[in-house]
């Protein structure tokens, strides 16, 4: 039997409300904890998250993002994200 190679799916993400490395904490821990996913890097002065998956998760990914409270540049940014953002910032400072 043949084995498939996996293709790997990479992508460059620029996010909202990305402000230090508590918040890049908690968007990795979040971003690695969906299925598929290998590899997480955050550029936090450009404010790109790099994300490294075995399928083809963008979406899903964009969508977590959201739902931290960093939404993907041109979507809306609105007052709960914000808030959302600020308590993960927080919490990342903790758990880091």
């Amino acid at each position: 039997m043949e084995k498939r190679k996996q293709t790997v799916m990479k992508a460059d993400i620029q996010i909202e409300n990305l402000k230090c490395g508590g918040c890049a904490a908690t968007i990795k821990k979040g971003i690695l904890s969906l299925e598929g996913v290998n590899e997480v890097e955050i550029d936090i002065e450009k404010s790109i998250v790099s994300v490294s998956s075995e399928k083809e998760s963008l979406e899903e990914i964009k969508s977590k993002l959201s739902k931290l409270g960093y939404p993907e540049v041109g979507d809306k940014n609105t007052v709960m994200h914000k808030a959302k953002s600020f308590v993960s910032c927080a919490v990342g400072r903790i758990d880091s």
